[in-house]
């Protein structure tokens, strides 16, 4: 193994375009996910009949087909029917469709894990079911929900590299490039490695800083700490992940 070889590739910019493009990818595909799951899971809560059928049968359709499939039957079906769209969009519409399933029944839950009473509450204090939604269950939800997103961000990181069956030049597809012009695998594969552990590192980060955010009692303590405290808790909190 060549350490200057690993370093060399970690500086490329074609590693760097790569690493930015699998960015991307997992953050517009989080992204639109979440409002598609949503979206569904409004409509699960609302238990209209038609909603409950369209629903229903767009979670049977995206939950029971691979994702790889997915991703080529967008790419090469909708010219077809005279849609034609770039390689990077066929990527983030199919993963985003995709996510969309599983992030409506992770937020279904969510919902489902506010209490009625809550509900009821603040209806009986004046507010609109908007209001209800945005003040009450929204917030409460928020909290429950955030582990599991947690886990799809990280999950849809590593999914991203799909998308190189398509020619869109994420990181797995460059370092596979790379590889493929001096036969040093092993090298370039590391590169990436570290590029996509790098990345999980600060989604996990991430994840941490918006439970404390979003739980009272986590900030209430976290402002007692100094910083110095602070960091060495968020690292202990990452090494037990």
């Amino acid at each position: 193994m060549s350490i200057e070889l690993v370093l060399k590739y970690l500086t490329s910019p074609n590693f760097l375009r790569g690493a930015e493009m699998t960015l991307l990818l997992t953050l517009a595909a989080l992204v639109f996910g979440i409002l598609i799951g949503l979206v569904l899971a409004l409509i699960q809560e609302s238990q209209t009949r038609i909603g409950t059928v369209v629903t229903v049968a767009y979670l049977w359709l995206f939950r029971g087909t691979p994702v790889l499939f997915q991703i080529i039957f967008i790419y090469n079906v909708l010219p077809s029917f005279g849609i034609r769209l770039s390689a990077f969009v066929c990527a983030v519409l199919a993963l985003s469709l995709n996510e969309g399933a599983y992030m409506a029944e992770i937020l279904r839950s969510g919902l489902q894990a506010v209490k009625k009473g809550q509900r009821t509450a603040g209806l009986a204090l004046g507010m609109t079911g908007t209001q209800m939604l945005r003040y009450v269950v929204i917030p409460q939800a928020a909290r429950i929900v955030l582990p599991p997103i947690g886990n799809q961000m990280i999950g849809m990181l590593k999914l991203s590299a799909l998308v190189s069956v398509i020619a869109v030049e994420e990181l797995l597809l460059v370092a596979n490039q790379a590889a493929s012009a001096d036969f040093r695998y092993f090298e370039a594969l590391t590169a990436a490695g570290i590029y996509y552990l790098a990345m999980t590192t600060v989604f996990m980060g991430l994840q941490i800083v918006m439970e404390i955010v979003l739980d009272p009692k986590k900030r209430r303590g976290m402002r007692r700490l100094s910083l110095t405290d602070r960091m060495l808790r968020t690292s202990k909190i990452l090494a037990v992940r």
